[in-house]
C-alpha cells in the first residue's frame, strides 16, 4: 500500500470545508487504516513466536539433563541468530520468488522487508529449533551449525513455497484434487522440523545408557518446572503464530484473527487434558512430561487447520493429537528403539500430520463443511494426504542426505568421554549450574547430572 492513514487523513480534514468526503475517500480511509493495522498485527506476533524461542530452550534443557544446558541454550541462540540472516539472505526468495512450474521459486538474494519479512523469518527458526532437542546431549555442535544453516536456507523454505506462494499444491489441474491447506504449518514447519528430528535421532545414534540389554532406560530431565514454563511460553507464542498467519487485521480479517487465537487456545487445552488422562489410565499417574508434550501436540493438532475449524472441532482434534503423541513417543522409543530425548518427532512430525490431515475429516470453509465426515467428500481428505506425504518425503529425504554427508565427513556424534562430561563443558567450557546442589537425597549434597 503506497498511501497510509497518516498520509490520507490530511486530505479528508481539508476536503471537508470544500466538498463531502466521498465514498472512494472513505473506502480509502478505512482500507488504509486496515493496512497499518495488519502490519501492527504482523510484527505483534512475529515478536511472540520470537519469545517461542525462549520456550524451546526452556523445555528442552529441562526435560534433558543439567550437564548439557548450556549447549541447549547455545543450539536454539543459533537458530534464531543464523535462521534471521540466512532466511533474509537467501530463504525469503526461495519460498516467495517467482516460479514458472509451482516447484521452484527465486528472485535473487535479499529478498523481502519490513513485517512480513519478520514475521516469516520467525517461521524459519522455529523449524530448525524442533530438530535440537530431539539430537540432545550427543551432537557436535559444529555440524549442528551446518544443518541449522541448511535447514533455514534451503529445506524450509523450498517446501514452504509449495503451498504459501500458491506452488503445486494449490494446482487443482494437476494431481491435487482440492487446494491443500495448511493455515500456519502442521506440515511446512513442524512436520519438517519433525522428520529432520527424527533422521536426525537415527543416525546420530541413542544417549549412553537409553538403551541396555534390549531394556528401555529413563533418562529424565533435570527441571521439569523450567519444562512447564517453556510449555505456557510456547502456548503464549502460538497465539501469535496462527493468529498472525491470518496475515492481516480489520473487519473480516479481524474476526477471523480473532476466531484462530480462540480454537487455537481450546485444541491446546484438550491436548493438555487428552495426554493427561491417557498417562493416568495407561501409568497409573497422571505423568507431567507427557501432559506437557500433550500440550504442545494440541497447538500442533491445530496449526493447519485453526482457520478451517469450528471450535468444537478445533477441540476434538486437540483431544485427539493429545492422545495421539503418547503413543506415539512410546512406539518411536520402546519398539523402533530411536532416541528422541525430547519427543520431537512424535509432537511436530506424527502430530504434525494429523494436524494437517484433519482438516480433510471435518474441515469447514465458513459454513461450508469440507470434510469426510461433514459433507464435503473425499478430495480434501486426498489433497491434505497428498500435501503431508511430500512434506515427510521432501524432509525425510533432504535431512537424511544433508546428515548422512556430515556423520561420514565431520561426523554428528562427540567421543564417549565428552557425552560422558557433559557437553557444557567439553563444548562450550562451562556450567549451567556450577557447584553442588542439595537434591533432597539423603540429605547430602549431589553432583547432578
Amino acid at each position: 500500500m503506497t498511501d497510509n492513514f497518516l498520509t490520507i487523513l490530511p486530505n479528508l480534514i481539508a476536503l471537508q470545508d470544500t466538498v463531502p468526503a466521498t465514498t472512494k475517500d472513505i473506502e480509502d480511509a478505512i482500507s488504509a487504516i486496515n493496512g497499518d493495522l495488519g502490519m501492527l498485527w504482523m510484527l505483534l506476533s512475529g515478536i511472540l513466536v520470537f519469545f517461542m524461542q525462549a520456550g524451546f530452550t526452556l523445555v528442552e534443557s529441562g526435560m534433558t539433563r543439567s550437564k548439557n544446558a548450556v549447549n541447549i541454550a547455545m543450539k536454539n541462540l543459533l537458530d534464531i541468530c543464523v535462521g534471521s540472516l540466512t532466511y533474509w539472505i537467501i530463504g525469503y526468495s526461495l519460498m516467495y520468488g517467482d516460479s514458472s512450474n509451482g516447484w521452484f521459486f527465486w528472485s535473487g538474494l535479499f529478498q523481502g522487508e519490513g513485517a512480513d519479512l519478520f514475521f516469516q523469518t520467525m517461521f524459519a527458526a522455529t523449524a530448525a529449533t524442533i530438530v535440537s532437542g530431539a539430537i540432545a546431549g550427543r551432537t557436535k555442535y559444529s555440524t549442528y551449525v551446518i544443518f541449522s544453516v541448511v535447514m533455514t536456507a534451503l529445506i524450509y523454505p523450498i517446501a514452504g513455497g509449495w503451498e504459501w506462494n500458491g506452488g503445486w499444491l494449490n494446482n487443482t489441474d494437476g494431481i491435487m484434487p482440492a487446494e491443500f491447506i495448511d493455515f500456519a504449518g502442521s506440515s511446512i514447519v513442524h512436520s519438517v522440523g519433525g522428520w529432520a528430528a527424527l533422521v536426525a535421532a537415527v543416525l546420530v545414534g541413542p544417549r549412553i545408557g537409553k538403551f541396555v540389554d534390549g531394556k528401555v532406560l529413563p533418562i529424565p530431565g533435570h527441571n521439569q518446572i523450567l519444562a512447564t514454563l517453556g510449555v505456557f511460553i510456547l502456548w503464549l507464542g502460538w497465539f501469535g503464530f496462527n493468529g498472525g498467519s491470518q496475515l492481516a487485521w480489520g473487519g473480516a480479517d479481524a474476526i477471523g484473527a480473532s476466531n484462530v487465537v480462540l480454537v487455537t487456545n481450546l485444541a491446546a487445552a484438550a491436548g493438555g487434558l487428552g495426554a493427561l488422562i491417557t498417562t493416568w489410565i495407561w501409568y497409573g499417574k497422571p505423568h507431567l512430561a507427557q501432559t506437557l508434550n500433550g500440550v504442545l501436540a494440541g497447538l500442533v493438532s491445530i496449526t493447519a487447520g485453526c482457520g478451517n475449524m469450528t471450535y468444537g472441532g478445533g477441540a476434538l482434534a486437540g483431544l485427539i493429537g493429545g492422545i495421539l503423541v503418547v503413543f506415539s513417543i512410546e512406539f518411536i522409543e520402546k519398539k523402533l528403539k530411536i532416541d528422541d530425548a525430547i519427543g520431537a518427532a512424535s509432537v511436530h512430525g506424527v502430530v504434525g500430520v494429523w494436524g494437517t490431515l484433519v482438516i480433510g475429516l471435518w474441515g469447514v470453509d465458513g459454513e461450508t463443511g469440507i470434510g469426510l465426515f461433514n459433507g464435503g467428500g473425499a478430495a480434501q481428505l486426498g489433497a491434505q494426504f497428498i500435501g503431508a506425504l511430500a512434506y515427510a518425503v521432501w524432509a525425510v529425504g533432504l535431512s537424511w542426505i544433508i546428515l548422512f554427508t556430515l556423520k561420514k565427513t565431520l561426523g554428528l556424534r562427540v567421543s564417549k568421554e565428552v557425552e560422558e562430561r557433559g557437553l557444557d563443558l567439553s563444548e562450550h567450557g562451562t556450567l549451567a549450574y556450577p557447584g553442588k546442589r542439595n537434591r533432597g537425597e539423603g540429605g547430602g549434597l549431589a553432583e547432578e547430572d
